[in-house]
Formats: C-alpha cells, sequence, structure tokens
C-alpha cells in the first residue's frame, strides 16, 4: 500500500488533495514519493518562512529533545521564559504579557476570550472576506465557512474592509473586540488602509472595545518588516500570531497590553509553550533576525513583480505584494491554473475563486523566483 492509498483509507477528507505524496524538503524546495522537485511558494501555508528542515530550528529540536520536551504552564521554563522575553522585545510598543497555544486559530480563541473577560461585553467586529480560522469561536468571526455551523456566537458583524463610515456604525458599547487582519489572506491578499486602521484604533480607545489585529499570517518577516504592525504605526490591544513564530512546528501566541484583565483559570493549554516549540522559535527567529528575511522579503518580493510584471499575462486582472505575500488576481477562476503550476513544479495556494497566492519561503532565491515566474507565465497564457 503506497503513502496516498494509506491515507485515503483512514483520513477523514477534509481537504482538497492534489495528488501528492510530499516526503522531504530543504529550503524552498519539496519532493515527492517519486523523487519529483517542487518549489514551494505555499509554505504550508505561510508557515515555512525559514525554509523547510532549516538547520538551526532542527538543531535546537534535536536538543530540545534530549532535554525537556513538554512542561505545564504551573511550572515556569527557561525556554518558554526567553521566548517570551523575545517576542515582547519584537512586538509593537505596550505588548508586555504573552499567551503562548499551539496554532492561529488558537491565538483568535484566546483574543476573543481574553477581549470579553476584560471588557464584559460580548459583540465581535470583524471584516468582510477575513480569516480567522475554523473552531467555533474563531469561525464565528470568520466571513466564510459558517453556513453549515450556525449558530455561533451571537454579535458578530461583519463590515466592508476600508468603509470607515460602516465601522463607526458598527462599533458600540456591546462591542467587546474588534478583529481585523492587516492584510486580508484567505481573502485574496488585500490589505486593510492606513486610515481604516487608524480610525478602528481610535473609535476602540473611545468605545472601550479591544482592538485585536490578527497577524499569523502576516507577521514574522512575510511581509517586508517583523510584523505589518511597525509599517502601519499600529499598537493593538492584542496580537495574534502563528504560521511562521517556529519554523513549522506548531505553536501560536497571544501578545497583550496592559489593558486586558484575566485571571487564574481564564484560559490554559496543555501543550501550549511547551519547550520544544519555544526551542524551535528561538532558533526560528533568531534565524529570522541573523539573516534579516524581512529586508529579503522586501527586496525578493519587488524582484518578483518586477519580473512577473515585465511580461504580465492577459488574464491577469492585478497583482498586490507585500513583501513575500502576493496575490495575484485572475479575471476567471484561479483553480485550473494551480493545477498547471503543480505540473510544471510549482506549488502555489488560492485566496479566494480567482486570486493566485504566493507565501514562498523567505530563503527563496531570486534564480527561484525566475523559475516561479516563467512558469507563472507559461500556465496563464494558454
Amino acid at each position: 500500500m503506497n503513502i496516498q492509498e494509506r491515507e485515503e483509507r483512514h483520513a477523514l477528507e477534509v481537504y482538497p488533495r492534489r495528488g501528492v505524496s510530499i516526503v522531504r524538503g530543504a529550503g524552498a524546495t519539496l519532493w515527492d514519493d517519486q523523487g519529483n522537485a517542487y518549489l514551494d511558494c505555499a509554505s504550508g501555508v505561510g508557515v515555512a518562512s525559514v525554509g523547510h528542515a532549516n538547520p538551526a530550528v532542527a538543531q535546537a529540536l534535536a536538543e530540545q529533545a534530549q532535554t525537556l520536551v513538554t512542561c505545564p504552564g504551573i511550572f515556569f521554563n527557561d525556554q518558554r521564559g526567553q521566548l517570551m522575553e523575545t517576542l515582547v522585545g519584537l512586538a509593537p510598543d505596550g505588548l508586555n504579557r504573552v499567551f503562548l497555544c499551539n496554532s492561529g486559530t488558537e491565538s483568535t480563541e484566546a483574543a476573543l476570550k481574553f477581549a470579553r473577560k476584560t471588557t464584559g461585553r460580548s459583540g465581535v467586529v470583524a471584516a468582510m472576506r477575513g480569516f480567522h480560522g475554523r473552531t467555533l469561536g474563531a469561525l464565528s468571526a470568520t466571513f466564510k465557512y459558517r453556513d453549515a455551523f450556525e449558530p455561533l456566537l451571537s454579535g458578530c458583524q461583519f463590515v466592508p474592509l476600508n468603509k470607515l463610515e460602516k465601522l463607526d456604525a458598527a462599533i458600540t458599547e456591546d462591542t467587546a473586540a474588534v478583529l481585523l487582519e492587516p492584510i486580508q489572506g484567505e481573502g485574496g491578499v488585500r490589505p486593510a488602509h492606513v486610515e481604516f486602521l487608524s480610525a478602528a484604533r481610535q473609535l476602540c480607545d473611545e468605545r472601550g472595545a479591544m482592538l485585536v489585529i490578527d497577524e499569523v499570517q502576516t507577521g514574522f518577516c512575510r511581509t517586508g518588516t517583523f510584523f505589518a504592525c511597525e509599517a502601519l504605526n499600529l499598537v493593538p490591544d492584542l496580537l495574534c500570531l502563528a504560521k511562521g513564530i517556529a519554523g513549522g512546528v506548531p505553536m501560536g501566541a497571544v501578545l497583550c497590553s496592559d489593558k486586558i484583565d484575566v485571571t487564574v483559570g481564564v484560559h490554559g493549554s496543555t501543550f501550549g509553550g511547551n519547550p520544544l516549540a519555544c526551542a524551535a522559535a528561538l532558533a526560528a527567529i533568531g534565524f529570522m533576525q541573523e539573516n534579516d528575511l524581512a529586508a529579503q522579503a522586501r527586496s525578493k518580493g519587488d524582484y518578483f513583480t518586477r519580473h512577473f510584471e515585465a511580461k504580465r499575462p492577459e488574464r491577469v486582472r492585478e497583482v498586490r505584494q507585500f513583501g513575500l505575500m502576493i496575490g495575484i488576481e485572475l479575471k476567471e477562476k484561479a483553480t485550473p491554473y494551480l493545477q498547471a503550476l503543480l505540473a510544471q513544479g510549482v506549488i502555489a495556494l488560492p485566496a479566494g475563486p480567482t486570486v493566485i497566492r504566493l507565501l514562498p519561503p523567505l530563503v527563496i532565491s531570486e534564480s527561484e523566483l525566475d523559475t516561479v515566474v516563467t512558469a507563472l507565465h507559461t500556465a496563464l497564457a494558454n
């Protein structure tokens, strides 16, 4: 029985499979069980920012696995404390407390609970096309994928991104949290305008709501700064993180301001902040800093756009590029072109029905980006 047959026999089929069995990775390249190589412009949906099988992360995991793998939050731990200190040092000023968990959706769940506990309110305002996770609380604040799971949390409402008057009308004395992505990922690589985010900050301050910024996909150098908040001069009350934080090891985090009022027992996580994941995160973040991956994301993203736009295919409506978070909006459905790219050895993602999304490892080389550009030109010309 081969890899695919074994999974098909046992897996609960919740993913749209692409018929490829991936068994190995290095840098920006993945290999399947037949030895075929693929340039990975998905990065495990934005996870492998420091590259697959990053040596620094692998060494940290090996050393920590022989020292201590798990340690519950009722005890202090050296790796956990060091990671918390590192995250606070990188975050916007005023985010002084950290809750560690295991994924982006868990970070959203925690942030929503913390906002509700702090304010004593239950309402959530989020953006149309926004995506914040698939568990029930996070899904309640997510624009799509909801219908089959109603009733979800009450009091969640959605406003058009960048429509200030709609945001103003939505935030009331019942609003616990305003939850926004600085750049919508699943929603099509669509940026929130500086003015919209600034207004959200001001309205939250005036009306006693907590501003929650979801940087699960944009964080850790992806858009050309360590956090997208830096470029926007934005300081949220809660900052949700995950994906690239630990070099591919499952981890999430919520960074909190001093406004957040929680007490012992309000929330927790059995595996959150385990020493193994913390060691991986410290190694991944160290690698990002030592190699200035934020600057690499800026320069490589610009390089890609310049070369792709030099011969833009007719079926492309718009290219939206922020560091190495890239959305190519087509005038038609994107799925056939994702399959065409895969046949050429390039893995890409959708972001809505008409957008090809590229989230390559930040260590991808310019020559590898040339290969991606050529594959795109070929696929989109046919």
